[in-house]
């Protein structure tokens, strides 16, 4: 009972920060800096990187990107540098991928461990700045209904999985999960976005549609991700600052590793609307 209070309160705790920030864009700005270092800071310790190298690297970043891009009135440039960013994120994000499927340890030498902490961390919190930036304009909604597809998916994904899941999905890596669980999680993801559209009025219920899907599969990919992870490192958590919950990075893994494939689609749309 003591734990499921801990829980509730800190997850309360954690969903009131991030939807309250969601009314003010400096707020947000701020509250997803912190939060990014918070995720550094977790996942530098998972691949045993001491070096304060990668904070110096994601407050540049997200200073040009996050700050200058948005405020100065300056864009010079950074469009193109946006674009070469994504390209190398979901570059790196699609060997993650590789590696997950791979039975071997991801070997983490020195530089491929500062390539991770930029691109696969770092730059996730700077598409999900700009994905609340979508044309241009503070869009909170966006980017609140992609958070809200993550939190159905990942709820029906243990509820479905819990009562119903027989045929385990990835058991090498995360014994719980299920292929019923996962698909459950897909279904009501798909009905959430329907509720999203009716009262977000940002895109079409086909493009919520879409986006539940690429959030949904990939998200739970880069849930599994963390967790081979963890299972190298030899931890059950990636940190201790949720109470009940783990680390920081066990409640973002999932969008981190979705924001710059969403950011890519709303990029698509931009083009052909």
């Amino acid at each position: 009972m003591k734990e499921t209070l801990t829980r509730s309160l800190s997850g309360l705790l954690y969903i009131t920060l991030l939807v309250g920030s969601l009314f003010f864009q400096h707020a947000l700005i701020i509250l997803f800096f912190v939060f990014g270092i918070i995720c550094l800071a977790e996942f530098k310790k998972l691949i045993q990187l001491k070096s304060i190298l990668p904070y110096v690297i994601f407050t540049i970043l997200y200073f040009v990107f996050g700050y200058w891009r948005l405020f100065m009135n300056s864009s010079v440039g950074l469009d193109e540098a946006t674009q070469i960013l994504q390209v190398v994120t979901i570059f790196v994000h699609l060997l993650l991928i590789k590696d997950l499927f791979s039975e071997k340890v991801i070997p983490l030498f020195e530089s491929k461990r500062y390539i991770l902490t930029t691109f696969y961390i770092s730059s996730a919190f700077i598409f999900l700045i700009l994905i609340s930036n979508y044309k241009n304009e503070f869009t909170p909604k966006l980017l609140l209904g992609s958070f809200i597809i993550v939190w159905v998916n990942d709820t029906f994904a243990y509820l479905v999985g819990k009562n119903f899941g027989k045929q385990k999905l990835f058991p090498r890596i995360s014994p719980k999960k299920t292929v019923e669980g996962f698909l459950g999680g897909l279904l009501f993801s798909c009905i959430a976005s329907y509720f999203i559209f009716t009262f977000t009025n940002t895109l079409t219920f086909n493009n919520w549609l879409v986006l539940s899907v690429i959030i949904s599969v990939i998200g739970t990919l880069g849930d599994l991700i963390e967790s081979k992870f963890k299972r190298q490192a030899g931890v059950k958590d990636s940190g201790v600052i949720m109470p009940g919950h783990g680390g920081l990075l066990d409640r973002f893994d999932s969008i981190i590793f979705t924001a710059p494939f969403i950011y890519l689609f709303l990029r698509i749309l931009q083009y052909v609307s």
